[in-house]
């Protein structure tokens, strides 16, 4: 049996075809939201369209991660920061555009789940809760314990990128001020970085300026700063054992080798100088997002690519 899965980003839209264990087929096109929901659909469409010609079949269902989620009582798509997609009803009109069931989870859900399944919970298998973060366009996390994806009672299991760090910060698109989203995500990195230096740059052109650009270290050190706050009081309810990291700014090295020491005097760990939670590069890559949506049509086994 073939799984179909969808990872619909702000800015790519990924498809993955995952047949007796193997990524037959991995393809990405550029999402297109600023053009408006109709055309996100026809993106979809065409993909699927192509990626089935090229294997000679077309799926019966369909796993779709996407920003926001599913609201459980009218179906309709919420919270997404792909603001096009909020309230509409996204998996019965890919349904219907397709011809095929489309089942629909949050993003860093499916990149929670696969992670647990064939990432780092395949690598160390005692481990019982696995917190995956997704740090790029938006801000999100999912959360899976003992092999299980924890969605909530509101289906908002997660959502930590819309905790308030900025009392008077910019207004994120969800109404609030000061999200974590609107200070660590990819594009507040890059806006405060502009705003220092005059100069637009991309995150990780802006990385690898730290040892000569002042903007660049201070931008670094705005990250490790307020991600040490926001994540100390997610693990201070959670604590996880292990947080993968996903998104572009999962890529900044720093993340890694930095972050106790801008969190652990926030713990709950009385005078503890040290912490049994690990921060860790996800092992599937940018594409576990994509291989968790083809896990909502179905259990299989991925092999290590």
């Amino acid at each position: 049996m073939k799984h179909w899965g969808i990872d619909l980003g702000g800015t790519k839209t990924e498809i993955a075809v995952v047949d007796r264990g193997r990524a037959v087929i991995r393809r990405r096109v550029p999402t297109k939201a600023g053009e408006g929901y109709e055309s996100v659909l026809d993106n979809i469409r065409h993909l699927v369209r192509e990626t089935g010609l090229e294997l000679g079949s077309t799926p019966e269902t369909i796993g779709l991660a996407t920003p926001g989620s599913p609201d459980p009582s009218t179906g309709l798509l919420r919270n997404s920061n792909t603001t096009c997609l909020n309230g509409k009803a996204l998996s019965r009109d890919l349904s219907e555009i397709l011809e095929a069931e489309v089942v629909v989870s949050n993003d860093a859900n499916c990149f929670a789940l696969a992670e647990a399944r064939w990432g780092v919970g395949r690598e160390d298998t005692s481990l019982e809760s696995i917190l995956g973060l997704i740090i790029g366009t938006g801000v999100g996390a999912g959360l899976v314990v003992n092999g299980e994806l924890l969605v909530g009672a509101n289906g908002n299991a997660g959502e930590w990128g819309h905790n308030q760090l900025e009392e008077d910060g910019i207004v994120c698109y969800c109404g609030q001020k000061g999200c974590v989203e609107t200070v660590i995500s990819g594009p507040a990195l890059e806006r405060y970085y502009n705003s220092r230096s005059g100069t637009p740059r991309v995150l990780s052109e802006i990385v690898g300026r730290t040892d000569t650009d002042a903007a660049a270290e201070a931008t670094v050190e705005r990250l490790l700063l307020y991600f040490g706050e926001a994540i100390a009081t997610v693990i201070n309810i959670l604590d996880p054992q292990v947080i993968v990291v996903g998104g572009g700014v999962g890529n900044v090295p720093q993340l890694y080798e930095r972050w106790p020491d801008y969190a652990i005097d926030k713990f709950f760990n009385g005078n503890a100088q040290t912490t049994n939670t690990r921060l860790v590069r996800p092992l599937l890559g940018d594409s576990a997002g994509v291989f968790g949506a083809a896990g909502l049509t179905g259990e299989f086994e991925l092999e290590v690519f």
